[in-house]
């Protein structure tokens, strides 16, 4: 499946010309499947925190040292490895052994964390395309590069906290996120089907690890090891070895779909991305979220039975006015369920407001915070 690097440059300039529509040079070819796997962090690098003892680099490793193993019985496949010890590899090199070999696919591993019990696995794909929370994976995700010398130098122009950095390196890789989404539908309902695991779904966000390879790419998050019981799970023999074919299977099953379609394009029905309201909380420290449900010029018990059962009611008297609002947390999450209950109550120009230290604030201004 490798292909001489003019050549692929040739094909993005077609590809784009033709509004991102063909997609012949996926075919079967006569040599080896390459598929680079990715262990997600590394010697000083250790991944998110945990206060269990479990480190992200270590099980991620593990993981993918198994998932190359598996591929390796193989002898349609050849394995190339981003790292194969505890050692630090930037982000940039990443991509750059991917590109080198001409890999078919890039497959990188890695655990969530959150600070609440959250679990389940999710699958990200590159593009443009970012909710909050996954603005804040990403942004976890793209920190890394400050671990590295020089970065100044290798990431010119880009900072992981803004919005706009984030959402443009996901635009030259954009000729593969549905072949990359195909890939990570099979990853996920293997995790769901063959592991009766929770999946997350499929997510979209800009990650650097991605940028720049050229070819169908995914980010597995095989779980949060901050959970008790799936931590344990992930840092178990047993459960690396189950994720690892589940992973393993996905891959098989691509080549095999991609086969089958030599000549043609593989896509068919691309899976949609998940783009729910999240169950993890995205909590912004210092700030409180409510929501306004009405404005009246009477003073109304702030009660649930005067507010359509919708519950934490306060009252605030505004000049001659008092505004009413539903719920008060610093989970961002949480208040735009609570906002989409009370449309649903019949209050449709329900709308999110925030304050800090007490006094009101945009909610743009609001949403730069930091998130925990």
């Amino acid at each position: 499946m490798q292909t001489k690097r003019k050549y692929i440059k040739v094909f993005l300039v077609f590809t784009f010309i033709t509004s991102l529509t063909s997609f012949a040079s996926l075919q079967a070819q006569e040599d080896k499947f390459v598929v680079v796997i990715d262990a997600g962090h590394g010697g000083h690098d250790p991944g998110r925190p945990t206060k269990n003892g479990y480190k992200e680099k270590d099980i991620a490793l593990k993981i993918a040292l198994l998932v190359g193993k598996e591929l390796e019985k193989n002898a349609d496949f050849k394995v190339i490895y981003t790292r194969k010890a505890d050692v630090f590899v930037t982000l940039k090199n990443r991509a750059k052994i991917a590109n080198k070999a001409d890999a078919d696919l890039f497959v990188s591993i890695h655990c969530n964390a959150h600070n609440s019990q959250a679990h389940g696995t999710e699958t990200f794909v590159l593009g443009a395309k970012n909710s909050e929370r996954n603005m804040s994976v990403a942004k976890a995700e793209n920190e890394v590069i400050f671990l590295e010398e020089n970065y100044q130098e290798n990431y010119a122009g880009f900072d992981p906290s803004s919005p706009e950095s984030t959402i443009a390196i996901g635009i030259e890789q954009e000729v593969y996120v549905e072949q990359s989404i195909i890939l990570a539908r099979k990853i996920e309902d293997n995790f769901s089907g063959k592991l009766k695991r929770k999946s997350r779904g499929i997510k979209q966000a800009s990650l650097w690890v991605m940028h720049n390879t050229y070819m169908p790419s995914v980010l597995v998050e095989t779980g949060f090891i901050t959970n008790k019981k799936e931590g344990a799970y992930l840092n178990s023999k047993k459960g690396q070895s189950a994720i690892a074919n589940a992973i393993k299977d996905a891959i098989i099953n691509y080549k095999k779909q991609l086969d089958q379609n030599v000549g043609s394009s593989i896509l068919g029905t691309v899976p949609e991305i998940t783009d729910t309201l999240e169950d993890v909380p995205l909590i912004y420290e210092g700030i409180t979220f409510k929501v306004q449900i009405a404005a009246s010029s009477k003073a109304l018990e702030p009660k649930s039975y005067n507010f359509k059962g919708l519950s934490d009611i306060t009252r605030l008297k505004v000049g001659a006015m008092y505004k009413y609002y539903s719920g008060n947390t610093s989970d961002y999450n949480e208040i735009k369920k609570l906002q989409e209950e009370a449309k649903s109550n019949g209050y449709n120009d329900a709308f999110v407001v925030a304050y800090k230290d007490g006094e009101q604030i945009n909610i743009a201004e609001a949403l730069k915070s930091t998130t925990n």
